[in-house]
């Protein structure tokens, strides 16, 4: 199994709507970046993503698990992009901030912080657990 981080702007697609789709889970589409789309077609079933909240909020806010691997992304005219489905496994009642993230020392080679723009990373499971845990404290 491999650890991911999904970004999406929860005024487009939020945690709630993730949960409202239910156990057919929903599209993760729309991914334009090459390294992101790469992270996409290495996602296997059964593997657990970090729901991030980006530009409003700027947190980890829950947990999705990758119930379809690759396929083309229908959002994409060209067919050069891939999307993968997931569905909702988990909601944080204590979200991780990015702040808090950033002054954990050792989660501050994520490419979270490193490459602040990407919408899909992998996450290794050392850093997975130890922002797991963050959420429970």
């Amino acid at each position: 199994m491999q650890y991911w981080l999904m970004k999406s702007e929860p005024n487009v697609w939020s945690i709630d709507q993730q949960q409202k789709a239910g156990v057919r889970g929903a599209s993760w589409d729309g991914v334009r970046n090459y390294q992101a789309a790469n992270s996409l077609k290495k996602m296997k079933k059964g593997d657990l993503c970090f729901f991030y909240h980006s530009n409003i909020g700027k947190e980890i806010v829950g947990v999705v698990e990758v119930i379809k691997t690759a396929f083309l992304d229908k959002t994409d005219k060209d067919a050069r992009f891939v999307a993968v489905q997931v569905k909702f496994k988990e909601k944080f009642e204590k979200t991780i901030t990015l702040e808090k993230i950033k002054k954990t020392q050792e989660i501050k080679h994520l490419p979270l912080i490193k490459q602040s723009r990407l919408s899909v990373m992998p996450i290794d499971f050392k850093s997975w657990k130890m922002i797991y845990n963050m959420s429970r404290i």
